[in-house]
């Protein structure tokens, strides 16, 4: 069975569903989401995508980050997703969405209407081996200059999520 995602249009409405693949090749825009996990320590957990994504394969990115299924709402896939990446759930809020587009060297085209969430946890994470090759905690000033440094190791979305979220944490802080 294949995976059909959520369409949307630029204000986040639902236009429809379609098959996960199809809608990268032809470059749909569709509902995203990106989660930014914090622990007490003020380090945020990034994951390194598993080789075998279909894009951004072995690139370093956000917490966690995933779409919602048809007839599932956000609010349940952020959690779904996080037990399956991260073997943890835990509080979410949504601090901003933003719409972004990318061609990857396959062809492949990401289209999204990325909905950013942060937590705060602070016990064991399991990492799903099947679905993420490494996780880390970074204290931010490292990560800010690794991100800096090292462009090119870390997915495009989380380098455009990243800013926002550095302003609203700085400015409310991390939960």
């Amino acid at each position: 069975m294949t995976e059909k995602i959520t369409l949307v249009d630029e204000n986040n409405n639902i236009t429809g569903y379609e098959e996960k693949l199809k809608v990268h090749q032809l470059g749909l825009l569709h509902a995203a989401f990106s989660i930014f996990i914090f622990n007490d320590k003020e380090e945020m957990l990034i994951q390194k995508r598993h080789p075998a994504k279909y894009h951004s394969g072995g690139l370093w990115a956000n917490s966690c980050c995933s779409h919602p299924r048809q007839d599932e709402i956000i609010d349940q896939a952020i959690h779904r997703r996080l037990r399956e990446e991260l073997g943890f759930d835990c509080p979410l809020k949504k601090i901003f969405d933003f719409t972004y587009r990318v061609e990857f060297e396959n062809g492949l085209i990401e289209h999204e209407l990325d909905n950013v969430f942060l937590g705060r946890f602070n016990g064991p994470v399991h990492p799903n081996p099947q679905k993420i090759q490494d996780v880390k905690w970074l204290k931010l000033d490292d990560l800010a200059s690794d991100i800096k440094n090292r462009s090119a190791q870390y997915a495009y979305w989380f380098k455009r999520a990243w800013p926002r979220v550095i302003k609203f944490i700085s400015h409310y802080g991390a939960l």
